[in-house]
């Protein structure tokens, strides 16, 4: 079997390329390095010790998709191709729907030409209804979805209810969607790991590159909240642990547990986080200071937001392992020998 991994060279999907690889997963990367680098690519062929098939292209390219299902014999996607900025989805909502909804319509059509039915999505804890009284309860795969505060999240739902439809018009598909919390963290040996182009999207980038000295400060968003410290908490998972749900869930497809009604998981920790903890447990791990000054809240925030995950680990059997000792740790590995992340030594660290 073949998995085309689309958009592999961005964050977690490089990580998730080490874990298909520890379990004898052939695959294909196929991404267009808008806003990642190929440098990710040799640097993950280094660790899993053989040289990877890549091909560049846009999902919304037809014809280079069909390309590489003629070249390849592709069973399986697992599908990260999008633009991800919360931010910047606000912004360029037509560019955010034109890549990351149209893009999976094109793709999903090329796998219905070339019989390939079997896909685990990348979606986000952003398709949650962020009106929903659910700030101090876990959120469940249950929980309203589509009241979104944002492109980004609407694009998730809205290919989250594509894949739906989707399947009630052709049983034969066997869809995972994974609805990720906020993931941190880097490979243990701080070869791979994120690296934002232009303003980070989450925290810890925002952290780790204070801590280097990239950034003066850190501007946390409101001390008030109704938390212990005043500041948000949120669900942060390793991004090894999160790679590893994508073997998990391919496992899964495979078996003869899969139930087309239970195909959408969270994955998080199952609790928190505060803003002020990340900020003390990687001072620790690092052993620099992370200046910061309270700033007033940012609107739409709320205060606390985590995951229950027990259906993933019921289903799917998998769970979290590495705490926020090891989230810190590890960013601050990959930080503190790649400042600037794939930029830096890119000679070098090519393959030859």
């Amino acid at each position: 079997m073949k998995i085309l991994v689309t958009g592999a060279a961005g964050y977690i999907g490089s990580h998730t390329l080490v874990e298909l690889a520890n379990a004898g997963y052939e695959f294909v990367v196929y991404d267009n390095l808008s806003n990642s680098s190929k440098e990710s690519i040799n640097r993950v062929s280094k660790i899993i010790g053989k040289d990877i098939l890549f091909e560049q292209g846009d999902i919304r390219d037809t014809k280079r998709v069909q390309e590489v299902f003629e070249k390849y014999d592709i069973d399986w996607v697992i599908h990260f191709a999008g633009l991800k900025a919360v931010g910047e989805s606000v912004e360029k909502p037509l560019e955010y729907y034109d890549n990351n909804v149209i893009g999976t319509i094109r793709l999903l059509e090329v796998m219905k030409e070339y019989n390939c039915k079997k896909i685990v999505f990348s979606s986000s804890a952003t398709v949650y209804d962020e009106k929903s009284p659910y700030n101090y309860t876990p959120l469940r795969e249950t929980d309203p979805t589509g009241d979104t505060t944002n492109p980004y999240g609407t694009s998730k739902y809205m290919i989250e209810r594509i894949l739906n439809d989707l399947y009630i018009s052709d049983n034969e598909f066997k869809i995972v969607i994974l609805r990720y919390f906020n993931p941190v963290g880097a490979y243990e040996s701080g070869t791979i790991g994120e690296d934002p182009s232009g303003v980070p999207n989450n925290l810890m980038p925002y952290i780790s590159q204070t801590a280097v000295g990239k950034r003066e400060f850190l501007s946390v968003f409101g001390d008030d909240y109704d938390t212990k410290d005043g500041t948000g908490v949120r669900d942060y998972i390793h991004v090894v642990d999160l790679a590893d749900a994508h073997v998990k869930a391919i496992d899964y497809i495979n078996s003869d547990k899969f139930n087309a009604n239970i195909s959408i998981f969270n994955i998080g920790t199952g609790f928190g986080y505060s803003v002020l903890k990340m900020i003390k447990a990687y001072e620790r791990a690092s052993n620099k200071q992370v200046p910061y000054k309270i700033v007033p809240r940012r609107s739409g925030d709320i205060a606390v937001c985590y995951a229950d995950s027990s259906l993933a680990k019921e289903v799917l059997g998998w769970e979290a392992t590495r705490d926020l000792e090891a989230m810190c740790r590890d960013s601050w590995k990959w930080q503190s020998n790649n400042p600037d992340g794939y930029k830096e030594k890119k000679c070098n660290n090519a393959k030859k």
